[in-house]
């Protein structure tokens, strides 16, 4: 099984790592097969599984049933799990909601925000409970971003998510996850922190390891699709043709071939 150390050694040797959504066990079975490095067990489950229009309706209830769920599918994969919506509000929240997940089966949670997490992170680290920080477009705060939209596109907001970066590691934060980010900004970040692993999407092509939401990846989006996202679907065929696609996915990152250009935001910070 991969751990929070293989992930930090496969920074410092240089190997892209692998991670997607999941949320039930024939899938996560799927991803084991195809050697899927890291699993997310996104509260993007509130509009892929639920059929909700955001993630904001999901609880923690619903995280750690699916969870528990992608455990019993896979000994493989190192898994992070989603806290919702509101549930790490309070430290005592944090660290009560942050428990239900790990013992579902989480070898991480992660949270979104900046510095301000900064006590957040310290409390769940120090507890034990290593902790992701998902910061430039978060979702759970898309309706004070407006709708989901590139962040940092000025030096001065890159400065102030770098700062974020900054507070949150200097806490403990254990990983970073970039989302909607300059490419530009997505490599200063990766190559700021030598120990800490950084994961993109949307964020160019020069961070430690790239996620996409499963469906996205299979075709199964309806609708506009995110500048980000590949279809390796569509390049598979036959009956192991979704084993196929977790494969290519897997050799596209590893190899650097995902993201390509046409995948990143290029804007000159």
């Amino acid at each position: 099984m991969i751990s929070l150390s293989d992930l930090r050694q496969f920074k410092q040797q240089g190997r892209r790592f692998s991670c997607l959504t999941c949320y039930d066990a024939s899938m996560a079975k799927a991803m084991e097969v195809a050697e899927i490095d890291s699993i997310l067990i996104g509260d993007s489950l509130g509009m892929t599984v639920q059929g909700h229009d955001s993630t904001l309706p999901v609880n923690v209830a619903d995280m750690a049933y699916h969870t528990a769920n992608v455990r019993r599918g896979n000994q493989h994969s190192f898994i992070m799990t989603d806290l919702p919506f509101m549930s790490y509000a309070t430290l005592n929240d944090a660290l009560i909601n942050a428990k239900t997940v790990m013992q579902a089966g989480a070898q991480m949670i992660k949270i979104e925000g900046g510095a301000w997490l900064s006590e957040t992170v310290a409390t769940l680290t120090r507890n034990g409970i290593p902790v992701c920080v998902h910061l430039g477009l978060t979702p759970q705060s898309v309706h004070v971003f407006g709708g989901y939209k590139l962040q940092a596109k000025t030096r001065d907001a890159a400065d102030q998510l770098i700062a974020d970066c900054k507070a949150v590691v200097e806490a403990g934060a254990a990983v970073l996850l970039l989302e909607c980010v300059p490419a530009q900004l997505g490599k200063e970040i990766t190559e700021l922190f030598p120990t800490v692993p950084v994961i993109g999407i949307g964020a160019g092509a020069d961070t430690d390891g790239q996620v996409l939401v499963v469906q996205d990846m299979l075709g199964l989006t309806f609708g506009k699709v995110a500048r980000f996202v590949r279809n390796f679907m569509k390049e598979q065929s036959g009956e192991t043709a979704i084993v196929d696609a977790f494969k290519a996915y897997h050799a596209a990152v590893q190899d650097q071939s995902f993201p390509a250009k046409e995948h990143m935001f290029q804007v000159e910070l």
